[in-house]
């Protein structure tokens, strides 16, 4: 199967006809924004229902993965199959969670997956049609899930990592959360040590889209010194944000480096070592 592009334009969006996809509004903590509006045709997934199995933070942060059989059950419920083309959005440039939702599906081995550049917003502007119509899935099988085939770490391997440096660890979230002048939503403001700070915002140009592959590729070749996939780890505060950054690294054409789910809110409630502020 030919791979196709990470990001699809809101634009090329219009050229497509609407029964040979299925369109995910992945806007977390907007439903009732899309119950207002929405893209025509899009079904809402939920962050915290639906792409994450949410229990004890201190043990996976506020967004572990779902097992691999809760995941398919999803899949089902959307009206996915293993030959379903997936088109991705939400309202937050592909930070809320459509970014997630394409590193899920990504992980269990679904290429046809794509994420609309500039979301929401983009698309409404160039005149894709929306209303408040609730649809229905499709009725699909089950969708069977072997394993999650792209890098994870552990808590483990992350604190080896900071005390070796033997792997680069990367921190999306913003400047002043990195620099703990101010959290928003975990217990403890900092990082980890030895981590590096490349805000996920900075994937995006002055309009909210996407930087072209080439300058994506020269920023993150030269930010991460030409190291290895594998010998880097991308997080952020609970393993979401951290899939932009995933996201624009294929779009770049780079191979997509390891995911923390955990994240700093998982780090944060495990007395692991920190910096709780700079000077």
């Amino acid at each position: 199967m030919e791979k196709i592009p990470s990001i699809i334009q809101a634009e090329d969006l219009l050229n497509l006809d609407s029964s040979t996809y299925v369109l995910i509004d992945a806007s977390a903590g907007s439903k009732a924004r899309f119950d207002d509006i929405h893209l025509a045709g899009a079904l809402y997934i939920d962050l915290n229902t639906d792409l994450a199995d949410v229990n004890d933070f201190a043990k996976g942060g506020r967004h572990p993965l779902p097992t691999l059989e809760q995941f398919a059950a999803v899949l089902e419920k959307f009206g996915i199959d293993k030959n379903s083309h997936v088109i991705i959005y939400d309202d937050k440039n592909g930070s809320n969670a459509a970014g997630r939702f394409w590193w899920m599906l990504k992980s269990i081995g679904h290429e046809k997956v794509q994420v609309v550049n500039g979301g929401f917003a983009a698309a409404i502007k160039a005149g894709f049609p929306s209303n408040n119509v609730i649809e229905n899935p499709k009725k699909v099988g089950n969708y069977e899930i072997i394993n999650w085939k792209l890098r994870m770490v552990d808590i483990d391997e992350v604190e080896k990592a900071s005390k070796t440096g033997n792997q680069t660890i990367v921190d999306v979230r913003d400047a002043n959360r990195f620099a703990g002048l101010t959290e928003p939503i975990d217990l403890i403001a900092g990082h980890i040590i030895n981590a590096i700070n490349i805000p996920f915002t900075e994937n995006l140009d002055d309009n909210g889209l996407f930087l072209s592959p080439a300058i994506l590729k020269e920023k993150y070749t030269k930010a991460l010194s030409n190291k290895k996939p594998e010998d880097i780890i991308v997080h952020c505060g609970s393993g979401v944000t951290a899939c932009h950054t995933l996201l624009a690294l294929d779009y770049a054409g780079l191979k997509i480096p390891k995911l923390y789910v955990g994240s700093w809110s998982e780090w944060s409630r495990n007395n692991k070592k920190m910096i709780l502020a700079e000077n």
